[in-house]
């Protein structure tokens, strides 16, 4: 399989097979969101999209980065979000960059969005659909987030039977400067088990695919039940 590890700035054509990899915090929260019974997700193009969506539709539930903030009714935070119960409903997701990565290879025949937690399952679906080319969305600091180029090159691996050994891949992640914000508190709208969520390896049975419907670029679970591993904080 051939690979690219690229940076969002970085993404210069669409690719044909694109891993959106935002292990801190976006797409843990979003297997999160789906083990809680989420029915899809909606990766907004800015918060003034995702308010407008809440406003057509009062019933989904929007979240963003940072601190809590009107008309949002969640925050970025898989510490926070693994006690909410979320049966059938629709999330609307911002983020500062994972969200901003899936929507610029929209494009793209297939794109997938992962953390550690659903590695496995990601690279399976790759294995699945035979991909020999994969584009790999680093998308924390302009595709330097070592905790995303850590998950992106262990799920590259997975695909391919090399590198079944997550220690090396997590240390590093738990190492990275996300991780010591989160646990230093300089993030908000942060959990104190935020971090440890995030490096859970292969937490959930699902890959999370992301698609235009109606023009909205959304995401959804594929795979085993996305109702497995919810537990109450």
């Amino acid at each position: 399989m051939d690979t690219r590890f690229l940076g969002i700035p970085e993404l210069t054509e669409t690719p044909s097979v694109a891993v959106v990899v935002d292990v801190m915090r976006a797409y843990t929260v979003a297997a999160w969101a789906f083990a809680r019974g989420a029915e899809k997700i909606v990766l907004a193009e800015s918060l003034d999209d995702a308010l407008a969506l809440k406003a057509r539709r009062p019933d989904w539930v929007a979240l963003k980065d940072g601190a809590p903030a009107p008309g949002f009714d969640a925050v970025n935070s898989p510490g926070l979000l693994r006690s909410a119960y979320l049966g059938g409903r629709t999330v609307i997701q911002k983020t500062t960059a994972g969200t901003v990565g899936a929507l610029a290879v929209k494009e793209a025949s297939l794109v997938l969005c992962a953390g550690f937690v659903v590695a496995e399952a990601t690279a399976g679906l790759l294995r699945q659909h035979g991909c020999d080319d994969v584009t790999f969305v680093v998308t924390g600091e302009d595709g330097r987030a070592e905790e995303d180029l850590a998950c992106a090159q262990y799920i590259a691996g997975r695909v391919t039977g090399a590198g079944a050994d997550a220690t090396a891949f997590v240390r590093r992640a738990a190492e990275s400067r996300a991780a010591t914000e989160l646990t230093e508190g300089v993030r908000e709208g942060a959990h104190r088990d935020d971090v440890a969520l995030c490096l859970e390896v292969d937490r959930f049975p699902f890959a999370m695919v992301a698609a235009l419907e109606d023009s909205l670029m959304t995401l959804r679970p594929r795979g085993a039940s996305a109702s497995t591993g919810g537990t109450s904080a």
